[in-house]
C-alpha cells in the first residue's frame, strides 16, 4: 500500500527571478502534525496564479519519492527533497504510470480522485533550479498529478494511501500527459480519455480540440489556438500591385492589391489579415503593419481600410504616398480570428460587434455569409462618431440586407446634423453593457469583435455577463494582442522600443504588429527573451518548449531551435522560447 511520506504546504510569496519578481507558492515545506484537507487546498496551503494553478480541480498536487530519487540520480545531486516540485503530497508509490485518471483514494478521513495531470509551468524550474524543468518532466513521462477533494477530511504525514475506486478507461496519469504534450495523438486513446468523468474541464477541453484536429495535422491545437490557423499561401512577402483607392469615411481609404500578372490571390478565412511592408522612406528603415482584409474571401484580390493616425508613418504614406499601379510587399493572409462558417447554412446564430476601422474583419465575414447564402441569424452591432467617420456604411447596410436573418443596430456617438435617425443610425452614444441587454442578441450566438481595446475588453465582459458562453466570444486587435505573464505583475504599459544598451550585430528582427525591427544581438538565449527586453507583448509559460503558449506565426524567415520542442509548432509558427534567428526575421508580434 502507498504512503503519505510528507504533507506539504506554503503561501504564496515574492521570489526574485531573472530581474522580475514572481508571485508563487511553489515553495512548499513539509509540516509536522495533521492538517485538514478542504476543498480548495490544504490548510496553510495557498497558490499565486490562480488562472494557471489551484481551484477544485487542482486542489492537491502528489509528486512521488520514486520521482525524487530519479531526479536526483539524473542531476548529480541529493539536495531535492519533499516540498522541492511544488507538491503538497509526497508519496511513496503511487506512480504516474500506473496511477489512472478517475482513480479515488482515501488518506486519513479525507478522500479523493485524480483530475489530471501537474500544469507545464516554468516555477517549478525555478524552484528546482533547472530551467528545462517543464520539459524535463514530461519528456521523462514523471509529471505527477493532481487531486480533487472529495470528502474534507483530515491527513497526516505517515497514513496509508488507500485505493477505494479505480478510474474508468484506465488512463494513466503518465498516458494521458503524453498523449497531450508529446508528439502523436491516436484518435483511440483521445476518446478513450475523454470517456473518463473525472478529467478536469481544463484538460477536456484540449483533448477534444485534438480529437476535433484529425490525424495527422500539423501542430497542436490543444496547447494553442495558433496551431488552428491554416499554414499561409505563401513564405515572407511577394510584390502585390495597388488596383484601387478610395476614400471610405473622413478617416479611413481603402487599397485593393492583386497579383501583378493577373492571376487570382489565394482565398483566406473571413476575418484574417495581412502584414504589409512599406518603405515610407527611400533611406529609412522599412515599416510593418497589419491590416484585416474586407473584401469577399473569393474575390481574388486583398482590400484593406486604413484609418489615417495622426502620426502613423505606416497609415500616413499609404494615405498620400501610395498610388493605383504602385506595388506593395505583402505577406499571406493569417491569423485565428475568423469566421466559423457551419457546414449547415441554417447553424447557430452570429453576433458581429464593431466599432470605427474595425469593421474592416466584419465586413469580410458579412461577404462570406452571403456569399455561403446563410440563413443564420446574423446580428451585427456598429459604433462610429459619426456619418463622416462611418466607413464602408453603404456597404455593410446592402450586404445585411441580404441576409433573411439579419439584423444590425449603428449607434453614433456625436451624429452630425445631417445624420438620420432611423436611416443612418439607429441610436445615439456607444455600444455598451447596457445597450446590449437592452436590444438582447440571441445568448447561443458566436460573437466577433473588433475594435480599440477598451472597446473590446469592456464589450467582451458585457457579452460574457448577458450570457454569451466566453468561448464564443472572439476579439482582434490591429496591434499587438495582450500578453500572458503568468505570476508576474503587471507593469504600466509601454510602448515596444528597442532593447537597452549598444544594438546588436546579428540579423534584424521585426515584430509586425508592434511596428519594430530591431538588430538581434547575442545577449539573448531566446526570441522571447529578445522580445521581452524590446518590451513587445508576449504570451509564455514554461519557457521550455512544451505548452506552446508563445507560439507565434512566421510572417517571414526562419529560426533555430535550443533545445528542440518536445513537439514541432504548426506549419508557419514556430516557439519564441526556445529559438533564436536563423537570418533576417519579422514575427507576427
Amino acid at each position: 500500500m502507498a504512503e503519505l511520506i510528507s504533507l506539504n504546504v506554503g503561501l504564496p510569496t515574492d521570489v526574485d527571478w531573472n530581474g522580475r519578481v514572481v508571485h508563487t507558492g511553489a515553495w512548499k515545506a513539509p509540516v509536522d502534525g495533521p492538517r485538514m484537507v478542504r476543498h480548495l487546498n490544504v490548510d496553510g496551503d495557498g497558490q499565486g496564479d490562480l488562472g494557471g494553478h489551484g481551484g477544485e480541480n487542482r486542489a492537491v498536487l502528489v509528486y512521488q519519492l520514486e520521482s525524487y530519487r530519479h531526479w536526483n540520480a539524473e542531476f548529480g545531486r541529493d539536495d531535492l527533497a519533499p516540498g522541492h516540485f511544488g507538491e503538497n503530497f509526497t508519496v511513496d508509490g503511487l506512480p504516474d504510470d500506473e496511477v489512472c485518471i478517475g482513480d479515488r483514494y482515501r488518506i486519513g478521513t479525507a478522500e479523493f480522485e485524480v483530475t489530471q495531470p501537474r500544469v507545464t509551468c516554468y516555477r517549478v524550474g525555478m524552484r528546482v533550479g533547472v530551467p528545462s524543468m517543464a520539459a524535463l518532466l514530461v519528456s521523462h513521462r514523471r509529471p505527477g498529478f493532481y487531486l480533487r477533494v472529495l470528502t474534507v477530511g483530515e491527513v497526516c504525514a505517515g497514513q496509508d494511501v488507500e485505493k477505494i475506486a479505480s478510474g474508468p478507461e484506465g488512463v494513466t496519469v503518465a498516458e494521458i500527459d503524453a498523449l497531450l504534450y508529446l508528439p502523436d495523438h491516436p484518435r483511440d486513446s483521445l476518446e478513450r480519455a475523454l470517456r473518463v468523468p473525472a478529467l478536469s474541464p481544463g484538460w477536456r477541453t484540449s483533448l477534444q480540440s485534438l480529437a476535433a484536429q484529425g490525424d495527422g495535422s500539423a501542430g497542436n491545437t490543444g496547447l494553442t489556438a495558433a496551431a488552428s490557423a491554416p499554414p499561409p499561401a505563401w513564405p515572407g512577402f511577394r510584390p502585390l500591385r495597388v488596383t484601387s483607392v478610395r476614400d471610405e469615411s473622413s478617416e479611413v481609404r481603402s487599397l485593393t492589391l492583386a497579383d501583378p500578372d493577373g492571376g487570382r490571390l489565394p482565398t483566406w478565412a473571413p476575418g484574417q489579415s495581412i502584414t504589409v511592408r512599406l518603405h515610407p522612406d527611400a533611406e529609412g528603415a522599412a515599416v510593418l503593419r497589419n491590416y484585416s482584409l474586407s473584401n469577399p474571401p473569393g474575390a481574388g484580390s486583398y482590400r484593406i481600410g486604413v484609418k489615417r493616425e495622426p502620426l502613423g508613418r505606416g497609415s500616413g504614406f499609404l494615405h498620400t504616398g501610395v498610388r493605383v499601379g504602385d506595388l506593395v510587399d505583402v505577406a499571406a493572409p493569417r491569423g485565428t480570428f475568423a469566421l466559423a462558417l457551419a457546414e449547415d447554412p441554417h447553424g447557430p446564430p452570429v453576433l458581429l460587434v464593431s466599432a470605427g476601422v474595425g469593421i474592416t474583419p466584419v465586413l469580410s465575414m458579412l461577404h462570406a455569409l452571403v456569399e455561403a447564402r446563410s440563413t443564420r441569424k446574423v446580428w451585427w452591432l456598429h459604433g462610429a462618431r459619426d456619418g463622416g467617420a462611418d466607413a464602408f456604411a453603404a456597404e455593410c447596410h446592402e450586404l445585411i440586407g441580404r441576409l433573411p436573418g439579419g439584423r444590425s443596430h449603428v449607434f453614433y456617438s456625436r451624429p452630425a446634423a445631417t445624420d438620420r435617425v432611423g436611416v443612418d443610425y439607429t441610436g445615439t452614444g456607444r455600444i455598451s453593457a447596457d445597450a446590449v441587454e437592452a436590444l438582447g442578441p440571441p445568448k447561443d450566438a458566436e460573437a466577433y469583435l473588433c475594435g480599440p481595446v477598451d472597446f473590446m475588453t469592456t464589450l467582451t465582459a458585457a457579452l460574457t455577463a448577458y450570457g454569451l458562453a466566453p468561448e464564443r466570444v472572439h476579439s482582434e486587435t490591429f496591434g499587438a494582442t495582450a500578453g500572458l505573464t503568468p505570476g508576474i505583475a503587471a507593469g504600466p504599459a509601454v510602448s515596444p522600443h528597442p532593447p537597452a544598451g549598444q544594438p546588436g550585430q546579428g540579423p534584424d528582427v521585426g515584430f509586425a504588429r508592434s511596428g519594430l525591427t530591431v538588430p538581434w544581438g547575442p545577449a539573448y538565449a531566446s526570441l522571447l527573451d529578445f522580445a521581452e527586453a524590446c518590451d513587445v507583448p508576449v504570451r509564455w509559460s514554461c519557457r521550455t518548449g512544451v505548452c506552446h503558449n508563445c507560439e507565434t506565426a512566421v510572417v517571414a524567415g526562419s529560426v533555430r531551435y535550443d533545445p528542440e520542442p518536445l513537439e514541432p509548432a504548426a506549419r508557419g509558427n514556430v516557439l519564441i522560447c526556445c529559438s533564436t534567428p536563423d537570418g533576417e526575421l519579422i514575427l507576427d508580434l
